[in-house]
């Protein structure tokens, strides 16, 4: 009798351990790298739409100072108004005002500088955000 011994042609299908753990691994990394990158993202939208808004505010305060013919640096006053406004937010907003809507910072900061009751200097901003990267880079003409 002689005794053979046949080669076993079995190969296991699948993945190892080590292998599914670094697939795991990889697929971790992608994901953190992408929620990194959403959340850049975001804060850079935020910023954008805090400057915007402050610009809006300003476009309203200087379109109130030609409408009016009020030179910077003086107080708010109207011709037509009975009772001038008291602040730069009772002058522009409101219906049928230059802004409909009190602005509000995407990036929840709040605004400083509505209560102000004269018309900013050229180059000078009427409000500003509370959150320091909020801040317009040029506002020379403004």
């Amino acid at each position: 009798m002689k005794l053979t011994q046949t080669p076993s042609n079995k190969h296991k299908s699948g993945m190892t351990l080590l292998e599914l753990t670094v697939v795991i691994l990889v697929l971790l990394s992608l994901i953190s790298i992408l929620f990194i990158g959403a959340r850049a993202w975001k804060k850079g939208a935020d910023r954008a739409g805090c400057i915007l808004n402050i610009r809006n505010v300003q476009q309203a305060v200087r379109s109130y100072a030609n409408m009016y013919n009020v030179n910077p640096g003086a107080a708010l006053s109207t011709s037509s108004a009975a009772t001038p406004p008291t602040s730069i937010a009772g002058a522009i907003i409101g219906a049928g005002l230059f802004m409909e809507n009190t602005p509000k910072c995407p990036g929840a900061g709040t605004y400083t500088g509505l209560a102000g009751s004269s018309i900013p200097a050229v180059g000078t901003v009427a409000i500003t955000c509370s959150v320091t990267d909020h801040v317009p880079s040029n506002v020379q003409d403004w």
